[in-house]
């Protein structure tokens, strides 16, 4: 038996997560659509309860679709100190039964009880109690996933959303796989699945027979992983503590820029997110890196790397002014900036993530 078909996996992804912490602290929002996020023009829903879900809403919705889907939308500003909080107490209960655990983000994370610190044979009863802890502890379900790899426990979490489980054993990952859509694969994104699509690839079944070498022709690298997943293999380990390679932080202004001052004005918070989470952790990074979205949407991004790491805030501030004055002329009003240190160094931690969600 091939060594991977020996692990015990579970997938652990709480239910609607900011959106089910902001009903269970306030009663009122509870059996309600709710979204968490800003209601303005220029909003975007970071998170929905699975009541907006039924009408359509997601995260990452511009907040005037979600509202024309679901009038009755109850938007909630995001508490993401709050968020986080909660999220330590789950990682802590997922540390009782093993140190072998891969943070996603703050409400997702693999686990691996081959060996536990429990001593209990069965993943799914240490699922089982995983989720019933959560509950007592934190008030919110959690639904879960077990297999023998990391792809089939994923997949398996979202098939009995929410507050529910799923289990694949081994022998069962091919007729899993086989009957669903690629668009559901984790690591095939709507334009992957749409590009497959067209070469008449609906199903994991008709991925498993495409040829290696085609697929690597058309996806290039990536093709050898959807081969594997289409196969149910995947040997990739669950890793913990993760290396942190970047911080940033941006947001979404109500009306688009169109000057300079505007643009450096807007910095400040930006720059304080980064150095803070840079002073917490003792961690420093080599490239400052800006994004900006403009009025039609376009993206763009400016870098500039030291030979060494940023020492201090002031040098992160007069690198990230010169990479705003190299927009000059604008050629168009910006609706989102954003800053990122990246490379980081020493005393990094986790996983490389935006710190505040645009709003």
């Amino acid at each position: 038996m091939n060594p991977t078909a020996l692990r015990k996996i579970i997938h652990l992804d709480m239910d609607a997560f900011y959106a089910s912490v902001e009903q269970r602290d306030q009663p009122a929002l509870r059996g309600r659509p709710v979204a968490v996020g800003g209601a303005r023009e220029r909003g975007v829903v970071a998170a929905a309860s699975y009541e907006a879900r039924q009408f359509g809403v997601r995260s990452a919705m511009p907040s005037a679709t979600a509202l024309r889907k679901c009038p009755e939308l109850v938007f909630v500003p995001p508490r993401f100190a709050v968020y986080k909080e909660v999220s330590r107490q789950i990682h802590a209960i997922f540390a009782e039964y093993t140190p072998i655990i891969e943070p996603l983000s703050l409400d997702e994370a693999y686990l691996d009880v081959t060996e536990n610190l429990a001593g209990i044979a069965s993943a799914t009863q240490i699922a089982r109690e995983i989720r019933a802890k959560i509950l007592a502890e934190t008030g919110l379900t959690a639904s879960a996933g077990i297999s023998y790899n990391k792809f089939l426990a994923k997949l398996a979490s979202d098939y009995r959303k929410p507050n529910g489980q799923f289990v694949v054993r081994p022998g069962q990952g091919l007729a899993f796989v086989e009957g669903l859509a690629v668009g559901q694969f984790h690591g095939i994104g709507p334009v992957t699945a749409a590009r497959m699509n067209q070469m008449g690839v609906f199903t994991g079944a008709d991925l498993r027979v495409q040829p290696v070498e085609l697929l690597t022709r058309h996806f290039g690298k990536a093709g050898r992983y959807y081969h594997a997943i289409a196969h149910a293999e995947d040997h990739r380990p669950v890793v913990p503590d993760r290396v942190r390679k970047s911080v940033g932080s941006e947001t979404t202004f109500a009306h688009d820029l169109h000057k300079l001052p505007e643009l450096l004005a807007a910095l400040p918070p930006l720059l304080a997110d980064v150095w803070a989470y840079c002073e917490r952790t003792g961690g420093r990074g080599r490239t400052v890196t800006l994004k900006v979205k403009f009025a039609d949407f376009q993206q763009i991004t400016r870098s500039r790397s030291g030979v060494g790491s940023v020492p201090d805030a002031t040098t992160l501030a007069r690198l990230s002014r010169e990479l705003v004055e190299g927009l000059l002329p604008l050629p168009k009003g910006v609706r989102l900036l954003g800053i990122t240190l990246s490379n980081l160094e020493a005393g990094s931690e986790g996983a490389g993530q935006q710190l505040k969600l645009a709003l």
